[in-house]
């Protein structure tokens, strides 16, 4: 229970963290359309997580758990694209990126678990 908790306040922490990124972004097409982008995937992760432990059957919670882990994926490669589109210097991003990295990873261990047992 309480490594439920932990990820449920990380990834709200991480919503945080792609709504404050967002804001700082330049205000050029390019720039909002991709920012979009991220923002969506990037505040999702939790909500699907969170749906995920109201699901009514094992089969729902594998499916939003996957559904979180396409969203995380999605997400890495929105912040990618900020980075090598030259929108935002890779050091500013880094601490996101590696972010995402380490949920990606958390949410593939839960998947592959849920799915053995």
């Amino acid at each position: 229970m309480e490594e439920e908790r932990d990820l449920r306040d990380r990834t709200k922490d991480f919503a945080l963290r792609i709504i404050r990124m967002f804001a700082q972004l330049p205000k050029s097409t390019v720039a909002q359309v991709l920012g979009k982008q991220v923002l969506r995937s990037g505040t999702s992760i939790g909500a699907n997580y969170r749906e995920a432990h109201r699901g009514r059957s094992r089969a729902e919670f594998i499916a939003k758990v996957g559904d979180a882990l396409r969203e995380l994926e999605e997400t890495a490669y929105w912040l990618e694209l900020l980075v090598d589109a030259k929108i935002v210097a890779p050091g500013k991003l880094d601490p996101l990126r590696q972010e995402t990295n380490e949920l990606t990873a958390i949410f593939v261990t839960i998947l592959k678990r849920s799915k053995e047992s």
